[in-house]
């Protein structure tokens, strides 16, 4: 939503309870597993072990995911084993939810829970050594309960995570799915009996790493995740990725030329009681690297300039003053092809995203950013969420405005809305971690330390301008970095 991160002035009372209920202090103690049963003195067969890639339908991601199943499949020829099942999450289940992981975790107990020993998750761009999973997951007893992965965790309690364990966040720890993590067979089967007696109780999904291993933490005896040390996000090229299970590339996707600045049109949410605060930090940071830019706001201000679309301010969702930008944008002919609409507290690198950009089709229906879900458990949607930017292509807006989907009302929030109509339309939401809806310390350092970000949002305790310049500031050495994806292949 416009203004802020939604989820605190909905759920208010969620969050307060949240803090207080998870605390350190009265946690159960973990499940102990020692590593020494029975069946782990049993060779592990690679057939034993299923792949699922957290893929996306979008044409770009789910080229991406393909290509990393390729290299599994060639990776078991080589070393002579059977192929392993690997499957893509977003053909998995006819399910809008099936991104979050825990609506299908049933299908994995029915389908794979007799004859395999293992769920290992990846992201598409994770690479996988099978050999050394093979060696690491012999170390950990199949029959018994574990969750594995590489850890986070907070340093500070943070809004995303509802301010979970505040007396002492760090206590908590959840896996960088960057990494690669793990579920053994018999968790999976724990958690289909309770996920069918007791599905996730909150509308929201914000953060999915982080509400997974919360979930088994609460359900499964306070059951932790188990550190593994092989799981890692080094560079692949890296000396240290040599004695790693996994490594992650920590470079922007670049598909060929920078899409142009020309291209591009940025919409600037405002009203009349920022333009002192917020608009000059726009303007001393990322604005001049727009070619396209306007300020929308509740009052024409020449001096920025401003421009006054008609749809009064509002305290939260601003609804009505989004789908007016989207009309515009249409009704002005623009050459551009996408249009990004970002709030006037966002700090974005306009310079990254056009290189992000030449991955994606301007002629699919592309509706990108930071991907958030409400009611996936029961028929509900997925949405980009306003504060990290929303990213269109043409072709979207035209889908979105040309549609009898609208908001019920000004305040709506309108980032949830467009998730609403997104759905109905079946225009895929397509999620990059690069864009955030909140500050960096919001997020543990470990997980930023593989990105190269494209946004993030909110002045709150922060100097906007040092946030600007530390993270997103363009850097002649992000040049050589760039990972290629050849146009032609996408």
């Amino acid at each position: 939503m416009s203004g802020g991160l939604c989820l605190p002035l909905l759920l208010l009372p969620y969050v307060i309870g949240i803090a207080v209920a998870h605390s350190p202090k009265e946690s159960a103690q973990p499940l102990q597993n020692p590593d020494n049963g029975s069946q782990a003195s049993v060779p592990l067969e690679l057939e034993e072990i299923v792949f699922v890639i957290q893929s996306q339908s979008n044409s770009f991601h789910e080229k991406r995911a393909k290509d990393l199943k390729e290299n599994i499949l060639k990776q078991a020829a080589e070393i002579g084993k059977k192929p392993p099942i690997v499957l893509l999450l977003h053909e998995v289940a006819d399910n809008e939810g099936a991104w979050t992981v825990l609506p299908v975790i049933p299908y994995f107990a029915d389908n794979y829970g007799r004859n395999s020993s293992w769920i290992f998750f990846c992201e598409e761009d994770t690479s996988v050594t099978l050999s050394k999973l093979m060696e690491t997951l012999q170390r950990f007893d199949r029959s018994k309960i574990y969750f594995l992965g590489k850890p986070l965790y907070d340093e500070e309690s943070t809004i995303i995570h509802h301010y979970a364990f505040a007396e002492d966040p760090t206590f908590f720890k959840y896996p960088d799915f960057a990494a690669g993590w793990a579920l053994s067979m018999p968790l999976v089967r724990r958690l289909t009996e309770i996920l069918i007696k007791d599905p996730p109780s909150s509308d929201f999904t914000i953060d999915l790493k982080h509400e997974i291993a919360l979930y088994i933490w609460q359900k499964v005896d306070a059951l932790e995740l188990t550190p593994v040390p092989e799981f890692c996000t080094e560079d692949p090229n890296s000396p240290k990725a040599a004695e790693c299970v996994t490594a992650f590339t920590k470079t922007l996707p670049v598909c060929g030329k920078p899409v142009k600045s020309e291209d591009i049109f940025v919409a600037v949410k405002t009203c009349k009681k920022f333009h002192k605060d917020r608009i000059p930090v726009v303007k001393q940071t990322w604005e001049r690297n727009a070619a396209h830019l306007e300020y929308y706001s509740d009052y024409a201000d020449a001096a920025i300039p401003t421009i006054d679309l008609g749809v009064p301010n509002v305290e939260r969702g601003h609804c009505g003053k989004t789908f007016a930008i989207l009309e515009r944008f249409l009704k002005s002919n623009s050459r551009a092809r996408w249009l990004v609409v970002v709030d006037d507290d966002t700090l974005i690198s306009l310079p990254r995203l056009q290189k992000l950009l030449s991955c994606y089709d301007c002629y699919e229906p592309v509706f990108l950013g930071e991907r958030y879900g409400y009611g996936l458990g029961a028929r509900g949607y997925s949405y980009i969420t306003g504060g990290g930017g929303m990213v269109f292509s043409k072709v979207a807006v035209k889908k979105f405005v040309g549609s009898k989907c609208r908001c019920y009302s000004n305040d709506a929030p309108d980032d949830m809305v467009l998730g609403m109509c997104a759905s109905g339309l079946g225009i895929s939401v397509t999620h990059s971690p690069l864009f955030h809806q909140a500050r960096p310390a919001d997020y543990s350092k470990d997980y930023l330390s593989h990105q190269v970000p494209v946004s993030f949002h909110k002045h709150w305790n922060i100097d906007p301008v040092i946030v600007y310049k530390s993270w997103l500031a363009q850097d002649k050495s992000d040049e050589p970095r760039q990972r290629k994806y050849a146009k032609e292949d996408l």
